[in-house]
């Protein structure tokens, strides 16, 4: 025991006190800022080009269940942003994603868009799924309009200024007042579906655009009673307030709208307000309601009786010409970038 003590009371003394070399600690390596993952930015789809890769929310404009020919089921939708639309199809789990993808709700797609001489254009969806809330801005996806509401609004006050009256004015007033009950539904509906001013406002700018064209050319055609013409021209789309949903994403007809028609729809709506207007002039109302009933100009294109009367033909002319015009706005709005003709 105590050579062993001894021993290793020596071998202590042999050891040095402190390490001969001091250990190296390794240097701290650099961090290097690392480049945020994001999703790759979603791509207007008038930009859209053959072969492209699709990510991104797009609002679903309508779907359809088909069937193959073994009886498989394959989906079929158009969804669109507010650069315009265009078909896209699926072929898995159609079913499921049918459900998933309502008319009117905000979808993230995935998948590859191509065109096609036969086929025209459309994305092949790999992935489908809905969008969640702080994946899309609403103002992405709803098409807009060109000219603010507030402009609309003020330029609709001038031209009712200008009806001078009282029976007329009073009926207006009723829609068109400020505090009327139907006013800011008017204010932010949409004119159509799809053929022009497909959009918020919509219902407004058409409806002010033909009721001041009928004011201005009623001043160059003798006989035309320019109050009585412009009343009508303001109420020529009214039903429309009830044959049409409020859906930003997904304007479609409401069940209404589909059963009874947007002409007898606003016949009505205004037969009503004028029996609310004690003594209300038989003469006045007979002409405010043809100018409604026989706007379409023919019985195929949906009016009940063809316009007889000079104000009724007038409407009937310039909302024809209004709506012509509005729908090379639709379509310039859906050129990619560049181009001239659709």
């Amino acid at each position: 025991m105590g050579r062993e003590m001894s021993e290793q009371t020596q071998m202590e003394s042999l050891m040095p006190s402190e390490p001969a070399f001091a250990p190296i600690e390794p240097e701290p390596i650099a961090e290097v800022p690392m480049e945020p993952v994001t999703e790759a930015a979603r791509i207007a789809i008038r930009d859209l080009e053959d072969g492209q890769r699709v990510r991104g929310v797009y609002a679903v404009r309508g779907r359809e269940l088909r069937r193959k020919r073994n009886g498989e089921p394959w989906l079929r939708m158009t969804v669109g942003d507010a650069s315009g639309t265009t078909e896209a199809v699926c072929w898995d789990d159609a079913e499921v994603r049918y459900a998933l993808c309502t008319t009117g709700s905000p979808v993230h797609v995935s998948g590859i868009f191509e065109t096609s001489e036969r086929w025209g254009s459309k994305i092949k969806i790999t992935e489908l799924r809905a969008a969640a809330a702080d994946e899309y801005e609403l103002n992405d996806l709803a098409v807009p309009s060109e000219v603010s509401a507030e402009r609309l609004e003020a330029d609709l006050r001038d031209l009712l200024e200008t009806v001078q009256n009282r029976e007329l004015r009073e009926l207006l007033d009723l829609f068109f007042a400020p505090g009327a009950e139907t006013w800011a539904r008017f204010r932010d509906a949409p004119a159509a579906k799809t053929y022009h001013q497909a959009y918020r406002h919509g219902l407004l700018e058409h409806t002010l655009s033909v009721a001041q064209a009928v004011s201005a050319a009623a001043n160059f055609f003798p006989g035309v009673d320019r109050e009585i013409a412009v009343t009508g021209a303001l109420f020529h789309d009214i039903g429309k307030l009830i044959a049409y949903n409020d859906d930003p994403l997904s304007i479609d007809l409401t069940d209404a709208g589909r059963l009874q028609g947007e002409i007898p729809l606003g016949y009505y709506t205004v037969r009503r307000a004028i029996e609310d207007i004690p003594g209300f002039d038989p003469h006045l109302a007979q002409c405010v309601l043809h100018i409604i009933l026989s706007h379409h100009g023919s019985l195929e294109h949906g009016s009940p009786v063809t316009p007889a009367t000079r104000e009724a033909v007038l409407v009937h002319m310039m909302d024809n010409l209004g709506g012509r015009l509005g729908s090379f706005d639709r379509l310039e709005r859906q050129l990619p970038e560049g181009e001239s003709w659709s």
